[in-house]
């Protein structure tokens, strides 16, 4: 270790049984790399566990209440419980009823006004940056911009079929 040319780099050296396995770690290494520069990029991260889901839809919801009308609430509440399934599906993959724990997420996160994510081992709330639980900022600003971009083209295809089906009966006159 004497008279390394550069002090500030190190050999992540990976052993394994199989090439499967040697894939396997190199993945996973790179993918936690990626994941640190990442947040070092973008000088932040959100706390995990699904709490940031819990907040930003219990936001929306408040906002779908107070500032929204029309037809427009139905999309902004439909959002806002599509960000759930983050919680839910941690829940149910942890062997925990799904309602009963979003409930108590969604009870905790309106008494404290804190970031309250789920407690994989217990089913109950926590708060996931006590445990040093964090999500990268670049990932999930990616998901919300591509489930609204998915979710547009979702409804232009609608659009594209109930016109289609409007001409369906129409011949040449």
């Amino acid at each position: 270790m004497d008279e390394v040319k550069n002090p500030r780099s190190c050999t992540i050296l990976l052993k394994g049984p199989t090439d499967y396995t040697i894939a396997q770690l190199k993945d996973a290494v790179r993918d936690g790399m990626r994941a640190v520069v990442n947040a070092i990029e973008d000088e932040g991260a959100v706390p995990g566990a699904g709490a940031f889901e819990i907040a930003a839809a219990t936001s929306l919801m408040e906002f779908a209440q107070k500032e929204v009308s029309g037809k427009a609430k139905l999309g902004v509440l439909a959002f806002a419980e599509a960000l759930l399934v983050v919680p839910k599906t941690l829940a149910e993959n942890s062997g925990f009823d799904t309602s009963d724990t979003l409930i108590r997420l969604q009870e905790e996160r309106a008494k404290t006004g804190a970031a309250v994510g789920l407690d994989v081992y217990s089913g109950k709330p926590f708060m996931p940056e006590l445990s040093g639980i964090w999500d990268c900022y670049r990932v999930k600003r990616s998901i919300i911009t591509l489930g609204t971009v998915l979710a547009s083209q979702l409804l232009l295809v609608d659009e594209v079929l109930r016109a289609g089906r409007g001409t369906r009966g129409a011949g040449p006159a």
